[in-house]
């Protein structure tokens, strides 16, 4: 089993070059599961958590953010990052507070977005944004664990789909200290391309849609794709077509479609 210093170069490594997929589990099998099909770096998902413990996305207490991230990056021996949201604080001096008790997990990475979930108004105010990206990256420093930052602009996904503000928004977070960068939401592969030649030399994260392929991402100058909570809304697909079936029309034919324990089992032997 590799050190979670290891591990942490090794996250660094993957960013250097080339284009990596880097999924998102939701507990421990799915992320041991994920590892085994040949990801080398996974990613936790605020959503598919949330989901488990039967509540919606953001709103899941710090302290079960930090035990879960902590489970997933002792399950595997891949680099592990931290879908942080906002950092669960609003002050830049907080934010700093949680990220240092976030690299005390084992994660290789975690990112900071600019979200305020505030429909009126979504995303936080430029120079406050700022601060916070610059707040994680000292507190990150200060730990001296190398633990790599990415700077999140939310506007794409939160109501404010403005290229030019993003853009803003990602070269300051790169000022700022962060080490990828990432504006969840982006379709267009022109978009993209515009966002990776804006914030060059650092690398690109991209959330994965069925319009664009990896090939197409990679082409794009893109380093790594992420799939969210994709993967466990897909899981969740099959759980409510099933239960559905049950609970209207009395029959069981998806389950006869599922995978059989024994096939499951095997996933885990040691």
């Amino acid at each position: 089993m590799r050190t979670t210093a290891d591990r942490r170069r090794a996250f660094r490594e993957l960013h250097a070059s080339g284009c990596f997929v880097i999924p998102n589990p939701w507990d421990a099998g799915s992320a041991r599961t994920l590892v085994q099909l040949g990801f080398p770096a996974l990613a936790t998902t605020s959503s598919g958590f949330a989901w488990t413990t039967g509540r919606r996305d953001n709103h899941v207490p710090l302290d079960e953010v930090l035990a879960h991230v902590r489970t997933i990056a002792a399950a595997v021996d891949v680099p592990v990052n931290a879908d942080f949201e906002g950092g669960y604080a609003v002050r830049p001096e907080d934010v700093a507070s949680n990220v240092a008790r976030a690299v005390d997990t084992g994660i290789a990475g975690l990112s900071i977005e600019d979200s305020t979930h505030d429909p009126t108004s979504p995303l936080f105010a430029f120079d406050l944004a700022v601060a916070r990206v610059r707040a994680a990256r000292g507190a990150i420093d200060d730990s001296g664990t190398g633990v790599l930052l990415t700077g999140r602009s939310e506007g794409f996904i939160a109501g404010r789909p403005d290229l030019d503000e993003t853009i803003r928004r990602l070269k300051a977070y790169a000022e700022a200290g962060a080490d990828c960068l990432y504006a969840p939401g982006i379709r267009e592969i022109g978009q993209i391309e515009a966002i990776v030649k804006a914030v060059a030399p650092r690398p690109v994260n991209v959330l994965a849609v069925p319009s664009l392929s990896v090939t197409d991402l990679a082409r794009a100058g893109v380093r790594r794709i992420s799939v969210g909570g994709a993967l466990a809304r897909t899981a969740w697909t099959g759980f409510l077509a099933a239960a559905r079936e049950i609970a209207q029309q009395g029959t069981f034919t998806a389950i006869g479609r599922a995978a059989t324990g024994a096939e499951v089992n095997a996933l885990f032997d040691e």
